[in-house]
């Protein structure tokens, strides 16, 4: 089976490929550096041809509101159009769990524009809510940072392993559509604040992280039911300390 992989060379966009590839299966990973460009269309429609499934994996390279809502609109549009061309019977694309509760954030405002996009395609899909990556706690830490203080809401997440979620996009784009959500997550809940402070600990970074229910969070502020998910996620085995201990300090 054909499977085109757009943001196949990404974080989870490789890891994805390589477990399709172990399966045995023909495996396109697709990104402007190979020619396929979502956002122009440029190399699409050669790309997906006699594809079956489609795994939209595309993450947009600004976080400037109008930005993200401007790249997820156009490569919605262009990989959705060009998937009924081709007669792909599988749409699936990777979003955030509480991607309808945090409207105010401009990011999360495009992501649900995606979503929409997909459900109105007329194509069978499956969009995976997953919760937030051990890979984004540097991204995290840096974008609440001032100075030395590392201000953060005490809001819980169920954080996931890269390797959890490449796992999950693997298997579903082997299953049938569910033509709805599904949801995964990391299998232990914490508060962001504490998260990121264990994390600043373990590389040795002298920032404090405070506690504070105002922070916002990528422009949203957060409540107990933000980053979670109650919808009978699929879990990931991998817990914090597993994971850290296979983090290069160099990385750190």
């Amino acid at each position: 089976m054909k499977i085109v992989i757009i943001g196949g060379t990404g974080l989870i966009g490789s890891k994805t490929v390589d477990r399709l590839r172990q399966r045995g299966h023909d495996v396109l990973p697709a990104s402007p550096n190979s020619g396929v460009n979502t956002v122009t269309g440029e190399g699409l429609a050669a790309a997906l041809a006699g594809a079956e499934v489609v795994l939209d994996l595309a993450n947009s390279p600004s976080f400037e509101d109008q930005a993200v809502l401007d790249f997820f609109e156009a490569s919605g549009r262009n990989l959705l159009a060009a998937g009924k061309a081709a007669g792909v019977r599988h749409h699936i694309a990777l979003s955030v769990v509480g991607t309808g509760r945090l409207q105010e954030s401009g990011y999360f405002r495009g992501k649900l524009r995606q979503e929409e996009l997909i459900r109105q395609s007329g194509l069978p899909y499956t969009i995976v809510h997953s919760t937030q990556f051990f890979e984004f706690l540097p991204g995290i830490a840096k974008s609440a940072t001032r100075g030395e203080t590392v201000r953060l809401s005490p809001a819980p997440v169920q954080p996931i392993a890269s390797d959890d979620v490449a796992d999950a996009m693997a298997d579903v784009a082997l299953a049938v559509p569910a033509n709805g959500i599904v949801e995964i997550a990391g299998p232990e809940r914490v508060a962001l604040s504490e998260l990121v402070g264990r994390y600043l600990r373990a590389i040795g970074d002298a920032r404090v992280v405070e506690a504070d229910p105002e922070a916002r969070y990528f422009g949203a502020r957060l409540d107990g039911n933000s980053l979670v998910s109650d919808a009978g996620p699929r879990l990931g085995a991998i817990t914090f300390e597993q994971w850290m201990s296979t983090q290069r300090p160099a990385a750190a």
